[in-house]
C-alpha cells in the first residue's frame, strides 16, 4: 500500500483541535476494519514547525514537532490550522516562504480556521474561493481582496485547495480529504470509528 503523507503545520498559539482533529481523521483511517490494529492507516501524519523546539499552543500544551522546516520529508497533503499565533505567522516570512514551497509540491493544499489567513497571506489563495473562522470573515474580506470570500460553507472546495471554517471543521475537512483519496465507504466508516456525524451537509453551522 502506497501511503500518503500528511504534514501538519503548528506553531506556537495554534487551536488544538485544529490540528489534533484533522491528525486523528487521519491516522485512524483504516481500509480494512478486520485487520485495523495489524495494517497501518493509508495516511503517515506528522507535524512541521518552523523549529523543532516544543511549541506551546492556546490553553498550554506543549508539542514537540516530528521535523522542522527545513527537515520536512516531502509531502502529498499539507494542513494549516489556525489559531491566535495565526496574527503573529501572517508577518513570518519563514512561515510563509515554507508554505508557497509546500504549495507547489503538495497533491492537496488545506487549512483549517484562520490557517487560511496563513495561506492567503503567502498569495496562495488570490483568485479561489476559501473561508476562515465565522469570527474573522471580516478580516479575511479586508486583508486578502483577491480572495472570494465564502460565508454559508462549512467546508470549500476548489481544485486541490481546501479551506475550513473554524476549528471543529477540520475533522470534516479531513474527512473529505479521506474520500478523496479512499472513497465514500472508507471516509464514513473513519466517521463512525470516531463516533462522529458523517458530514453531508456543508452548510455553515453558525449563524452570523
Amino acid at each position: 500500500m502506497e501511503r500518503k503523507s500528511v504534514g501538519i503545520v503548528v506553531f506556537d498559539d495554534v487551536e488544538v483541535l485544529d490540528f489534533c482533529g484533522p491528525f486523528e481523521v487521519f491516522s485512524v483511517t483504516y481500509l480494512n476494519e478486520e485487520t485495523r490494529r495489524e495494517d497501518p492507516s493509508p495516511f503517515e501524519v506528522f507535524l512541521v514547525a518552523e523549529k523543532a523546539d516544543p511549541i506551546v499552543t492556546i490553553g498550554g500544551m506543549k508539542v514537540i514537532p516530528h521535523y522542522s522546516f527545513e527537515q520536512c520529508p516531502k509531502l502529498d497533503i499539507l494542513v494549516v490550522p489556525g489559531g491566535f499565533g495565526t496574527r503573529r505567522e501572517v508577518s513570518n516570512p519563514v512561515m510563509l516562504d515554507f508554505l508557497r514551497k509546500q504549495a507547489k509540491e503538495v497533491e492537496t493544499l488545506t487549512s483549517v480556521c484562520t490557517g487560511s489567513m496563513l495561506l492567503g497571506h503567502a498569495g496562495l489563495l488570490n483568485g479561489l474561493k476559501a473561508t476562515t473562522h465565522w469570527q474573522l470573515l471580516g478580516w479575511m474580506k479586508e486583508s486578502l481582496p483577491e480572495v472570494t470570500v465564502i460565508d454559508d460553507l462549512h467546508v470549500v472546495e476548489q481544485g486541490n485547495v481546501i479551506t475550513s471554517a473554524g476549528i471543529s471543521a477540520g475533522i470534516d475537512m479531513a474527512l473529505k480529504v479521506v474520500e478523496r483519496y479512499q472513497g465514500e465507504e472508507v471516509a464514513r466508516t473513519t466517521a463512525k470509528q470516531m463516533e462522529y456525524p458523517y458530514p453531508d451537509d456543508n452548510s455553515r453551522r453558525v449563524e452570523l
